[in-house]
C-alpha cells in the first residue's frame, strides 16, 4: 500500500508504529532520572518486600574511555523480623536493582522484637563517619526516622521505634550503621542466660510495665 507524502491516513500510521517506541524510550529516560523510585517497594511471591534505597550512575574507567552505569542499593525483608541489604551495579538500572535485590537476600539477619512492634533495648551503631542511634518507642508511636533507616525498618517489620542519624548523611554508611546497630539487639531470654540469672528476675528490674507488655 503507497500514500501520498501528505497523506493524513499515512501520518496516522507513522505515528501509531513511531509513538509507542517514543514513549518506551522516555520511560526508560525518566525512570533512570528518578531512580526507579516508582518500584521502590513491591512484594513478592516468596513473601520478601523489597526497597529501593539509593541508587546512583557510575563509571568505570576503561582502555577506550569510560564506560556509564548505574549503582543500586536495595533493602530486603519479610516484615518479620528478618531483613538484608545489598548493593548492586549494572549498565542499566533494573539490572542493577535486580543483582542488589539478590544480593540482599543471600544475606539477612534476623532481629528480635518486642512484641513484634518495637525494640527490647536502646542501641547504637556506627559504620565509617555514619553513627545512628535506635531506641525503643510505646505502642502507636510509628517509625520515626528518615531516608535509608525507614526504608530498613518497614521491611524488618518494625511498627514504633525512634531513629537518629548523627553522623554522615551517606546512604550507604548509613544503612551499615543501622545494621551494626540491629545486630547488637538482643532478647532479654539471652541477655539473663549471659548474666546467669533467671529470666524473671531480669523482667522484675525492668518494670512491671515491660514485663506485663512482654
Amino acid at each position: 500500500m503507497t500514500f501520498a507524502p501528505g497523506d493524513p491516513q499515512r501520518c496516522r500510521i507513522l505515528s501509531a508504529t513511531v509513538l509507542p517506541e517514543k514513549n518506551k524510550e522516555q520511560d526508560m529516560a525518566q525512570e533512570r532520572r528518578d531512580g526507579g523510585r516508582g518500584r521502590d517497594r513491591e512484594e513478592r511471591d516468596d513473601g520478601m518486600v523489597d526497597k529501593l534505597v539509593h541508587i546512583n550512575r557510575v563509571a568505570k574507567v576503561v582502555k577506550g574511555g569510560r564506560r556509564f552505569g548505574f549503582a543500586a542499593l536495595v533493602v530486603v525483608g519479610d516484615q518479620k523480623g528478618r531483613v538484608g541489604f545489598g548493593h548492586g551495579k549494572a549498565r542499566e538500572v533494573p539490572e542493577a536493582i535486580r543483582k542488589a535485590t539478590e544480593s540482599a537476600k543471600r544475606d539477612m539477619i534476623f532481629v528480635p522484637l518486642r512484641s513484634g512492634r518495637t525494640l527490647h533495648h536502646d542501641v547504637e551503631g556506627r559504620w565509617g563517619a555514619g553513627r545512628v542511634l535506635l531506641r525503643a518507642a510505646k505502642q502507636g508511636t510509628g517509625i520515626i526516622a528518615g531516608g535509608p533507616m525507614r526504608a530498613v525498618f518497614e521491611t524488618l517489620g518494625m511498627h514504633d521505634v525512634v531513629a537518629k542519624s548523627m553522623g554522615s548523611s551517606n546512604p550507604y554508611n548509613m544503612v551499615r550503621a543501622t545494621f551494626d546497630a540491629l545486630k547488637s539487639q538482643m532478647h532479654p531470654k539471652d541477655v539473663a542466660a549471659a548474666r546467669g540469672i533467671k529470666y524473671s528476675t531480669l523482667q522484675a528490674r525492668r518494670g512491671t510495665a515491660v514485663a506485663a507488655e512482654e
